[in-house]
């Protein structure tokens, strides 16, 4: 009898070991997903709702409770008293042991354990625990003479289908304590600026090319000044305060900010914080139209700062942009203007080659400079064109500017050249937008030294546009006349093949794959010395169709 006992019991634990690693692995993948997704619990459950048989109420899960059903109110007077356990403890091992879903090879951002993720881990472990515990007392210390095995699977079955449902809850209630926390640091931050009046900051909005801009104004600057800036892409309330308590120090004299927006306000509450001296604005598009609604609601809120500029401030926009030419003249806002076509500061003679480009800079007086970097694409000499701009207003003369800027290399993944063995490669991977698709195209197109091969998988985040501008990217793909297009994701680039197929462009030269990974595959196949290689944007973590 003992022997009996004991062998149910080890059953019973060790579907506990297979049900509590699942738990756990699902718990840290969505996790995950809300910190990808900013925190956000609207935009965690729009993730969800978007996945919500993929990866919450699973088929599997579904499946194992019906059986656990069938088999309490059904065959349970037909079965011996080690059947239920033994068929529980199989289904669980082999429906509910692999876990490979849930942990991926690759993952472009990892799960960082932050302080406010090791807050909400805590909260989000002991409610997702709630139930599996509980109906794990009720068998073992319930039953009468054996654990039972049908609370118990139902329990840990019900509490793995919740636990995406008990991080929105557990986010949800999480919230007042992050804005008592955040505002800790706001406060903290605003004491040290006011300790630093003498300090200029500098901030940099728009749709497209913040952090670009911020790292061709911080490398002219340079020059002259002790510069403190935000590392990367900290372009949010937090990230700017955690630079301004912990980098910040009193010799700096001038402070670069990167503000982003995903919602109406956001540019308001960053600069309450640190209200600008120089306000700089790349362009207007629809970047995150998906989180705006409309966009008037980005114009709004890209132009909330030019309605914190500091009293004697100025605004260095992009003077090809209609958009925000209207912004200023609006507000009568003092304004430098940059662009390629018009403005204080254009560019004429541009031209690319493995090295990068060269182009002339014209400055006021029509002064010029010759200009070599190695950056490409014309949206990035617009952005250098702004960075002259703000230079400009530093004082800076244009020849030490256009030396300068013989220093200024890509930023990571945005436009950025390699060389890999025999070819070279374009990587520009982050966040991609239909005006910076469209010029990396037409770079690419460009160069005339090998075979000219696109990988992509669109643009996501557009909202109700994404169709439409996909669809154009496809174009603007074919107009290029490339030699090779992977397009990445069957569902996601559906939009950007029926564009490539109306331009008139050989459908033979485009391959539909799964993954960036069966790209890279195929290209190593394939690929020939000479070949220039473009790698347009790379879909979040949270996007994916394999």
């Amino acid at each position: 009898m003992n022997w009996y006992y004991y062998f149910i019991e080890l059953l019973s634990y060790l579907f506990i070991y297979v049900m509590a690693r699942n738990t756990l692995y699902r718990g840290r993948f969505f996790l995950h997903m809300y910190q990808l997704s900013g925190y956000k619990v609207s935009e965690f459950g729009g993730w969800l709702t978007r996945n919500l048989s993929a990866y919450s109420i699973t088929a599997e899960l579904l499946a194992f409770n019906f059986v656990v059903l069938v088999l309490a109110g059904f065959l349970d007077p037909y079965l011996t008293r080690t059947s239920p356990f033994i068929i529980i403890f199989i289904f669980g091992l082999f429906w509910l042991g692999p876990v490979s879903r849930y942990t991926r090879a690759r993952v472009k951002k990892p799960l960082v354990f932050t302080p406010r993720m090791i807050r909400l881990t805590t909260l989000y472990g002991l409610l997702g625990m709630v139930i599996p515990v509980y109906c794990t007392w009720l068998s073992f210390y319930q039953g009468i003479l054996f654990p039972e095995i049908y609370i118990l699977a139902f329990g840990w079955i019900l509490g793995s289908i919740l636990l995406p449902f008990i991080l929105l809850l557990a986010g949800w209630l999480m919230q007042p304590v992050e804005s008592l926390v955040q505002e800790r640091f706001k406060i903290q931050a605003r004491k040290k600026l006011a300790s630093m009046p003498d300090l200029k900051i500098i901030a940099i909005t728009g749709s497209y090319g913040k952090t670009s801009t911020k790292y061709f104004i911080k490398t002219l600057l340079a020059e002259r000044f002790n510069i403190c800036f935000t590392p990367g892409s900290y372009n949010t309330p937090m990230g700017i305060c955690k630079v301004i308590n912990n980098d910040l120090q009193p010799a700096h004299q001038i402070l670069i900010l990167e503000m982003g927006a995903r919602y109406k306000g956001n540019i308001d509450e960053l600069c309450s914080i640190a209200g600008p001296d120089v306000a700089v604005l790349t362009n207007i598009g629809i970047a995150h139209l998906e989180t705006f609604g409309s966009v008037d609601a980005i114009r709004a809120t890209k132009g909330e700062i030019l309605d914190h500029l500091s009293g004697d401030g100025v605004a260095v926009i992009n003077a090809d942009d209609p958009v925000l030419e209207d912004m200023v003249t609006q507000r009568k806002v003092r304004t430098i203007r940059t662009g390629l076509e018009t403005g204080q500061f254009q560019a004429s003679g541009i031209s690319y080659d493995e090295s990068g480009c060269k182009f002339i800079v014209t400055g006021p007086d029509h002064a010029t400079e010759k200009v070599y970097t190695r950056l490409l694409g014309s949206h990035n000499i617009q952005n250098l064109l702004l960075a002259f701009g703000v230079g400009h207003h530093f004082g800076l003369r244009l020849k030490t500017m256009a030396l300068a800027a013989r220093k200024i290399g890509p930023v990571e993944h945005r436009m950025e050249l390699k060389k890999n063995d025999s070819i070279t490669i374009i990587d520009d991977a982050f966040n991609s937008n239909p005006v910076g698709a469209r010029n990396a195209v037409e770079t690419l197109a460009k160069f005339k030294t090998g075979r000219r091969i696109l990988i992509t998988p669109g643009m996501v985040e557009l909202g109700e546009k994404e169709k439409e501008e996909n669809e154009r990217f496809g174009e603007a793909i074919g107009r290029a006349g490339l030699d090779r297009v992977y397009l990445v994701g069957p569902e996601q680039t559906r939009p950007i093949w029926e564009g490539i197929r109306r331009s008139g462009f050989n459908l033979d030269q485009v391959t539909v794959v799964p993954t960036l990974f069966e790209a890279n595959k195929q290209l190593r196949e394939d690929f020939q010395a000479g070949d220039i290689v473009l790698y347009e944007n790379d879909l979040p973590d949270t996007y994916n169709e394999a």
